[in-house]
């Protein structure tokens, strides 16, 4: 299966190295020739926000083709990023407008990269060059306040389409602020990301009223992830210490097991590291608050079917406070999530909002499947909506 943590690599790649953004989800995978998807599929865009007209809507195409850093036109049309795609404001102009209609359909070419929607304003990506000279784009950075786009409501989902199919998610990784659902249709009909009523405003109330998470919330415009805000001097760098320094010390004095698709890893804390045994011998550092929020740096994860899953699962738990109080990961029933006091409150609130419980609120959150992610390997069309504000 195709998580977002492999779906997105290649995008990051490009644009981190051009922009100097930390992309979430570590995006996008192979582009292969070969397989059943049609060479484009069908894209609907339809607008239920409520709150903006289809004239004040628009959409981005942007990602990844293998090969190069590339973007979609209105007509469908897959072409490279350029730098001189830059107009006189310094910026490209990639904006694909609504229709007058209730829905506008496009066609997406086979590629890896997100769905922007910006409301209200255009949002400015700037085309630059990549560490090794290439043309890449810097995409919108919603959580800091000097980027361009800082002051337009805008949000993303995320796609790999190749021959093999689509794979795509609604993300909340980097921010919250465009309630948007994806429908796809193929071999099933499936759906994810649907706020329940009133969630929107309910996320920012609940994300605000969670100690030291206040300041994640930007007025009415986004919630910054936490991870974020820690880098912004918004989230406290050592809110996790005392949590992750209890399951390292409960686990000094008993078994932690990790199953994983290899097996069952047994763990201890020696040394200060988290040692673990079984298919593999993979052990961790204490990690910081910061690698948990990005489940990054001491837990990433290396997509090598032993020390990857391993570290996603223990990331997963920290985030969701269960490490400490299951000695058996990773744990599966989401009653279990987000019960202690120092825990991933925004996570928490993200998964209360969607009607089907799933959502992508931090980048491990795909393990044991609780993340808005949907995937079929003969897709016909896929549907993006913005949802009721």
């Amino acid at each position: 299966m195709i998580t977002r943590r492999t779906l997105l690599g290649g995008l990051a790649a490009g644009a981190a190295a051009a922009s100097g953004l930390t992309l979430a989800g570590r995006a996008l995978g192979s582009t292969a020739t070969t397989g059943r998807a049609a060479a484009s599929l069908p894209l609907h865009i339809v607008n239920s926000s409520g709150q903006y007209a289809n004239s004040s809507i628009w959409i981005y195409i942007v990602g990844n083709d293998g090969t190069q850093q590339v973007h979609v036109t209105p007509d469908g049309r897959l072409r490279p990023v350029a730098l001189a795609d830059n107009g006189s404001d310094g910026f490209t102009d990639y904006a694909i407008p609504l229709a007058a209609g209730a829905t506008t359909t496009l066609q997406l070419p086979q590629m890896s990269g997100r769905i922007y929607t910006a409301l209200g304003s255009k949002l400015k990506f700037k085309a630059v060059a990549d560490g090794n000279g290439k043309a890449a784009l810097a995409y919108p950075a919603g959580w800091v306040a000097g980027d361009p786009n800082y002051d337009v409501l805008h949000d993303c989902a995320e796609f790999t389409y190749n021959a093999s199919g689509m794979y795509c998610n609604t993300t909340m990784v980097d921010m919250f602020s465009v309630p948007l659902a994806l429908h796809l249709s193929g071999a099933k009909d499936q759906t994810t990301g649907t706020l329940r009523d009133g969630a929107r405003a309910k996320v920012f109330t609940d994300v605000k009223g969670a100690e030291g998470f206040d300041r994640l919330v930007i007025g009415d415009k986004r919630v910054i992830a936490p991870g974020h805000g820690l880098d912004s001097g918004l989230f406290a760098k050592d809110y996790l210490a005392p949590a992750i320094d209890e399951a390292w010390s409960a686990y000094a004095s008993k078994d932690l097991t990790v199953t994983t698709n290899a097996g069952k890893f047994t763990g201890r804390v020696n040394g200060g590291k988290l040692a673990f045994t079984g298919p593999g011998t993979v052990a961790f550092d204490k990690p910081s608050t910061r690698d948990v929020l990005f489940c990054d740096g001491t837990l990433a994860a290396p997509n090598d079917g032993t020390l990857g899953p391993v570290a996603a699962i223990l990331g997963a738990a920290l985030n969701r406070s269960t490490l400490t109080t299951h000695t058996a990961q990773p744990t599966t029933d989401p009653a279990a999530f987000y019960q202690q006091r120092l825990t991933n409150h925004y996570a928490k609130a993200m998964h209360a909002a969607t009607k089907d419980g799933k959502a992508y609120g931090f980048a491990f959150d795909d393990v044991a499947g609780f993340a808005s992610y949907i995937e079929d390997g003969a897709p016909k069309e896929l549907t993006l909506t913005l949802t009721p504000f």
